[in-house]
Formats: C-alpha cells, sequence, structure tokens
C-alpha cells in the first residue's frame, strides 16, 4: 500500500541530527522512518499512560486535600504578603 507524504521542514540541533543518523544507520531505514516510528511510540503511550492536563490538574489538586477554607486563608495571606512587598507601597512610603 501506498503511503501518503507530507514534505516537511524542521531545525534540529546537530547533536540531534548526529542521534538521528546513527539510529538510522543502525536500523538500516531512512531519518524520516526512524522519526515516524518514534513519533509512533510516542503517541502510543501518551494515549494509553499519561492523563490530559486538565484530569492532571484534577489529580493534583485532589492529592492536596484542600478545603475551602484553607483556599481561602492561603489567598489572603498571598495577598497580604504581595501587597507589603509591591513597589507601588513602597513608593508611597517616600
Amino acid at each position: 500500500m501506498a503511503r501518503t507524504s507530507i514534505k516537511s521542514t524542521y531545525a534540529l540541533d546537530v547533536e540531534t541530527i548526529r542521534k538521528l543518523e546513527r539510529v538510522a544507520a543502525r536500523w538500516r531505514v531512512s531519518k524520516s522512518e526512524v522519526l515516524r516510528r518514534a513519533i509512533e511510540v510516542v503517541a502510543r503511550d501518551q494515549a494509553v499512560d499519561a492523563p490530559s492536563p486538565l484530569e492532571a490538574l484534577e489529580q493534583l489538586q485532589k492529592s492536596l486535600e484542600l478545603t475551602a477554607p484553607q483556599a481561602a486563608k492561603w489567598s489572603r495571606a498571598v495577598r497580604q504578603e504581595r501587597a507589603q512587598s509591591s513597589a507601588r507601597r513602597e513608593w508611597r512610603k517616600r
């Protein structure tokens, strides 16, 4: 079966190109084939293992077990710290 190809140009650093060429020579395939295989592996791993960014954020938030009152207290403390160290506040003292 024929493969539809789209030619693309990418900028890679010298060391990455050297690695790509070494792998292509070792596998006896083109550099394009090495890239196709690498992208396939990463895409497969991402699809199976990694949660979406939103799911990852939700997991992190749940792991903190932060209650609404705790979050409000933290928010007030941060706002107070920022206000105390702001450049505008320092300027007003003069």
